[in-house]
């Protein structure tokens, strides 16, 4: 400005300009604000108000010139003006309650009403067009104004607090500390790694940030990225660690998020894995902090469950296993993944053992999927990890997350293989203390191989804890909800009582195969044989009867292990199935068409007698068509426990011949508190004569058959399945009787492309009706069924 000029005071239409403008600028201002501190400002407007009023207000500024809060408002005359003359005086219109009420009640459905709807209005309420729009206008304006003053008073508050922080991290920057003594800290430059690892630290907040923001939007629920902290009436243990049920499970307030994996609150970094084929990195980490939140939770209830007594856990009154009290649990725990499905059923069931393993060999065994199969061959079908989330920390299991799918399978061909996709999640609590927990998922409900759930696992697994000289302390946790419409009624009090697919039977089958193992490696047990066998040729026995169970027990249960077709004959009753494949070049099977057959029957008898009828080899004769009429001879016994009736055996009809041509019995036996199992296969002696010098057992031809027993319940029985069986005096708890399963597999035709026909299928029905009557009259079962 030149000197001496006189400074004229801005006009009265500048001033107007540029206070409009440094309005819209603030209101610019604040609105990106509120944007990105994802701030809000609903809770101050009505109950009622559509929230895309907002950006149609401020898509429609433009358009109103009044800011007044007069809910009555100025209709279009005030606004008019005589250019020709001077300004007449404005008329101002006020609107009756009446008109005002109408006018705010159709603002909350409609805030922008178009011309037939102002048309209507001003019919309805006596009032012009203009009038109508105007009000709208300003009733627009006035709801942006509230909306922008709480905007204001959010910054404010939220300028305060950096404010404070900012005081609070000054103060300590003039007075530092040494973490470690307490006394004053000398400062001094970072170095390089510490400095690149804070931006690495930075980088990964950002972005841990930004997975919670994802998740806040698809959930619907808070997933925040920093760490909190439990509360301690959280822990019952001294052994538990806190695990947090929020975003991540943070539970130290000194946590930090450090690079290559996500933070699970108690220093453990869970490195991320290799995306899934068909998934974008964008997705991956909006499922994988899902997973993460539901692995978190899910071990936080295992733990609980397993250190809680009464009373979550009571006595059944007929077996004494620990059951779970569904009303306590209902009090004392949230659902993890949603509500019981409608026509669903619960059973939960909690046992503690002892085992001959240590904490970490259980650990790795459990989180390797075929290891975990072989461990549990009679309830585990067929397992595959869908996806790796995370293998562990530090070397360890510790942390390690994966995706899995199981088929789980009771030996019996009138209980549906239970299909489950389920997470597996791996922590280590304390020194010689481990937890591992499955919770169900269904990530491909959507998907083309979706299917209808009919089982849902609920946090289920265990804990084990060291014990002195290589034995281990485990609580199991067993808790699943299933569609009993699918089970027969012959074994609904079974699965229902937990009996079926309880904790207990993990219990049992863990520590059959523990003692299994530790007999095996021992250097001090013989072999009772009677014919050569080498070192080499047991392993490779073992092995084929191995894989013979394995086939019987997916024959019997029709997993999805091998593709069986089922049959439907209109002279076989409806409780035996019938399942036929063919095989081709499985070196394994003899070639042709193989037809199973299976069914289950109840008998009145004792579980360990007819285990000791069945798998005596001087009694087979008794109902087994292999053994000539004559007794059986065994030829080889390696034992697989301390009891006398697991074992692995070979039999002959004649143990003197030493014709090549007569064929062998390779049996298999075992019996624990969850059930017993004899299974059998016939084979040619010179291909046994391989194995038991430390030949290849896979090219051996063989299809099992055999039978599985099961203990009872007090509520089952051959006519009525819910009356109480009396048990004779001095019987045990078993003379009410047991659940018999039988199956066969058989080559009807040894050509693949031959048809089955109806005479084969009923040879073998026949047979299985042939087979249980010969054991009730050798048993002399028939006058008490």
């Amino acid at each position: 400005m030149l000197s001496g000029t006189t400074t004229q005071p801005p006009s009265l239409f500048t001033q107007s300009i540029i206070s409009k403008s440094m309005k819209s600028t603030h209101a610019l201002s604040i609105f990106i604000r509120s944007k990105m501190d994802g701030h809000g400002g609903m809770g101050l407007l009505e109950e009622h108000f559509d929230p895309n009023v907002i950006g149609r207000i401020r898509e429609d500024e433009y358009e109103s010139r009044s800011g007044s809060d007069n809910l009555d408002g100025g209709s279009g005359d005030e606004l008019e003006a005589n250019e020709e003359g001077p300004p007449r005086k404005k008329k101002y219109h006020r609107h009756t309650p009446n008109q005002i009420q109408e006018l705010e009640n159709f603002f909350k459905e409609c805030p922008h009403p178009d011309e037939k709807q102002r048309l209507e209005l001003s019919r309805r309420l006596g009032l012009e067009s203009k009038q109508i729009k105007f009000w709208f206008q300003n009733r627009r304006t006035q709801m942006k104004t509230q909306l922008e003053r709480h905007e204001n008073i959010l910054l404010r508050q939220e300028n305060e607090k950096l404010q404070a922080e900012n005081d609070f991290l000054k103060q300590a920057m003039r007075s530092p500390a040494c973490t470690t003594c307490g006394g004053q800290a000398i400062p001094g430059d970072i170095s390089y790694e510490q400095h690149q690892l804070r931006i690495e630290n930075a980088r990964l907040k950002d972005e841990l940030n930004r997975i919670c923001a994802l998740a806040n939007k698809f959930l619907g629920k808070p997933l925040t990225s920093s760490p909190s902290p439990i509360s301690p009436t959280c822990l019952n243990s001294n052994l538990e660690l806190a695990v947090g049920r929020n975003g991540f499970g943070g539970v130290s307030t000194a946590a930090t998020t450090l690079p290559m994996g996500l933070d699970f609150g108690d220093g453990a970094i869970m490195p991320m894995m290799k995306p899934m084929m068909g998934v974008t990195s964008k997705d991956l980490q909006f499922d994988r902090s899902m997973l993460i939140d539901l692995a978190l939770a899910a071990m936080d209830e295992l733990f609980k469950m397993a250190h809680t007594d009464n009373p979550l856990w009571i006595k059944s009154f007929d077996e004494g296993k620990e059951v779970l009290n569904l009303e306590e649990y209902t009090r004392t725990f949230s659902p993890c993944i949603g509500m019981k499905p409608g026509g669903f059923v619960t059973e939960a069931t909690r046992d503690t053992g002892l085992v001959i393993i240590n904490s970490l060999a259980l650990v790795e065994t459990m989180m390797d999927t075929n290891r975990w199969a072989e461990m549990f061959p009679s309830v585990v079908a067929r397992a595959s990890t869908v996806d790796m989330v995370s293998t562990g920390t530090g070397g360890t299991k510790n942390s390690a997350l994966q995706v899995m799918h199981a088929e789980f399978q009771l030996l019996s061909p009138l209980v549906p293989v239970r299909q489950v996709k389920f997470l597996r999640f791996c922590k280590q609590h304390a020194e010689g203390v481990w937890a591992v927990v499955d919770v169900s998922i269904d990530i491909n409900q959507a998907g083309s191989n979706a299917h209808r759930v009919t089982c849902r696992r609920l946090p289920s697994g265990f804990v084990v804890q060291d014990m002195p000289n290589g034995y281990s302390k485990v609580i199991w946790v067993e808790h699943s909800e299933y569609d009993e419409s699918s089970v027969h009624h012959l074994y609904r009090p079974l699965l229902s009582s937990g009996m079926g697919f309880g904790a207990h039977r993990w219990i049992s089958a863990l520590q059959r195969q523990c003692e299994c193992s530790a007999i095996l490696m021992s250097s001090s047990v013989a072999v009772d044989e009677h014919a050569a066998i080498t070192p080499g040729g047991k392993k490779s026995m073992l092995k084929l009867a191995q894989r013979m169970t394995n086939n019987f027990c997916a024959g019997v249960c029709a997993s999805s292990i091998r593709k069986w077709d089922q049959l439907r004959v209109e002279n076989i009753g409806e409780d035996v199935r019938v399942l036929t494949r063919k095989s081709i070049n499985d070196p394994g099977e003899p070639p042709g068409v193989v037809l199973s057959a299976a069914t289950s029957v109840w008998m009145p008898v004792s579980r360990q007698r007819l285990f000791d009828f069945l798998q005596d080899e001087r009694m087979r004769s008794a109902w087994d068509i292999l053994s000539s009429g004559g007794p059986m001879h065994k030829m080889v016994h390696i034992a697989k426990g301390q009891g006398p009736g697991n074992c692995v055996s070979l039999l002959s009809a004649n143990a003197i011949s030493t014709n090549e041509n007569n064929m062998l019995i390779l049996q298999e036996t075992w019996s624990d508190v969850s059930g017993s199992l004899v299974v059998y296969a016939p084979v040619d002696m010179p291909s046994m004569h391989i194995v038991m010098n430390g030949g290849d057992s896979a090219y051996v031809a063989l299809l099992p058959s055999g039978f599985a027993i099961l203990p009872p319940t007090n509520h089952g029985g051959p006519n009525n399945i819910n009356r109480t069986i009396v048990k004779p005096e001095g019987e045990g708890n078993e003379c009410g009787g047991c659940l018999l399963t039988v199956g066969f597999q058989i080559l009807v035709n040894s050509l693949p492309t031959a048809k089955l026909n109806v005479e084969s299928v009923e040879t073998v029905n026949n047979l299985i009706s042939c087979t249980i009557h010969k054991i009730k009259a050798a048993l002399q079962l028939h006058s008490r069924t």
